[in-house]
């Protein structure tokens, strides 16, 4: 490939500073040059990110917003499911469904008050079980095989916490 010459003034400093990035990178001050202005000629999408490694980045954010979509989609049919699981109740004769569906949409009150209490706390409600599983049976979780831990942590936990919500 040909080249151009071009001539060009930089001041005492700009030009020392130059001289010893040339002599650490043990290459030109031509070639120094010439790759910053192809950064300012041909800017990277993310400055200083290797291409492949955006392309990478770039596909991680399009899973995460995949991700997020589902995990919308998956709280909605969720509370839908408990909205309705808990507001109907087809055993009950015709004259007592209106008072179930009361209760029923108090119920829902009641677990979306939780769950925005589980959402807005520091600690999840998987991560509370898991503490309380700890305390209760201290060797639950040193099992060794999963067969085990489902069975070791499978007996009932103490409900008088959960008579105080």
């Amino acid at each position: 490939m040909t080249k151009k010459r071009y001539t060009f003034y930089l001041s005492e400093p700009q030009a020392r500073k130059l001289k010893l990035v040339a002599r650490q990178r043990h290459g030109s001050i031509s070639a120094i040059i010439e790759e910053a202005i192809r950064a300012l000629l041909e800017p990277q999408r993310y400055p200083g990110i290797d291409e492949e490694v955006a392309q990478q980045l770039d596909e991680l954010s399009r899973a995460i917003a995949r991700i997020e979509l589902d995990g919308a989609i998956l709280g909605e049919t969720f509370a839908l499911f408990v909205r309705y699981f808990l507001a109907i109740t087809p055993v009950l004769p015709e004259s007592e469904q209106e008072s179930a569906r009361r209760l029923g949409r108090e119920r829902f009150q009641v677990f979306l008050a939780e769950v925005g209490r589980q959402l807005h706390g520091e600690a999840s409600f998987v991560s509370e079980v898991l503490k309380r599983l700890a305390l209760q049976q201290s060797d639950c979780f040193a099992t060794a095989s999963h067969g085990d831990l489902l069975n070791a942590c499978n007996s009932p936990v103490d409900d008088a916490e959960d008579n105080d919500r």
